[in-house]
């Protein structure tokens, strides 16, 4: 593939159209060699994609491919076109049956990335598809750093940044946050990241325990208690269940 321009933006689309089409991964050199840049720029390209989001890499296979930045940036055009996931109709059952807003989530370093929402009759929530939030507010975040094997090197590396006067803001505290959370399997926070807001959230795991993204309701403060959110834990898991079998392992 040669190169389809000579400045640095166009050859760094290029570089992404190139990941894009290895989905598997490739090496600096074939990159090189596909694109028809020099290895020093084709690696200067990678690795300026790399700190900005857009790809990642793997140093064991020493393999580049597309990085989340790219797929939160996707999710703003599907969001605005009207596309739809592959698990759209179960959150739209669950917020059909609850009443309340849903919401699914995924990692994405240090913070939370909204992938799919589904909002209740009576409000819109203020979180859209390729939002990001911090691990340590809301309660998608909280589930995604819980059920992280290495969350106590995570806690460590976050900035607890107060969103709201509720927001956990000691590192102590979210730690005992987050036993809880993996004992009880949920998170339930009260205006924690929102004014106004209750939320509750559970993992999405595959069958060997391993986690896949954060399912949770929202809902305002004036017409459902925290307590009351609580209560449908077991529905929520449920659909997180069935949102598991239908997401890419």
């Amino acid at each position: 593939m040669p190169p389809k321009g000579s400045n640095t933006v166009t050859k760094a689309f290029a570089m992404l159209e190139l990941l894009g089409e290895h989905p598997e991964g490739i090496s600096a050199a074939a990159a090189a060699e596909a694109t028809g840049h020099p290895f020093s720029t084709a690696y200067r390209l990678l690795g300026g994609l790399v700190e900005s989001g857009y790809a990642e890499y793997d140093p064991t296979s020493r393999l580049y491919t597309l990085g989340l930045e790219v797929f939160r940036l996707s999710q703003k055009v599907a969001h605005r076109r009207g596309f739809d996931g592959a698990t759209k109709d179960l959150l739209k059952a669950l917020t059909r049956e609850t009443g309340e807003s849903s919401l699914l989530s995924v990692r994405q370093g240090n913070a939370s990335l909204t992938v799919l929402t589904v909002d209740g009759p009576q409000y819109r929530t203020t979180t859209d598809p390729g939002d990001h939030a911090p691990l340590h507010t809301s309660a998608l975040g909280q589930v995604l750093l819980a059920f992280d094997p290495d969350h106590d090197r995570v806690v460590d590396e976050l900035d607890l940044v107060p969103r709201t006067p509720n927001s956990i803001t000691d590192p102590a505290r979210l730690r005992t946050r987050i036993a809880e959370i993996r004992d009880h399997g949920f998170a339930a926070q009260s205006e924690e990241n929102d004014i106004g807001m209750n939320a509750l959230a559970v993992p999405v795991l595959d069958l060997d325990g391993r986690l896949l993204a954060a399912l949770a309701l929202a809902a305002p403060v004036f017409r459902r208690s925290l307590d009351d959110l609580i209560e449908l834990v077991p529905r929520l898991t449920e659909t997180a269940a069935r949102v598991a079998a239908r997401l890419p392992r």
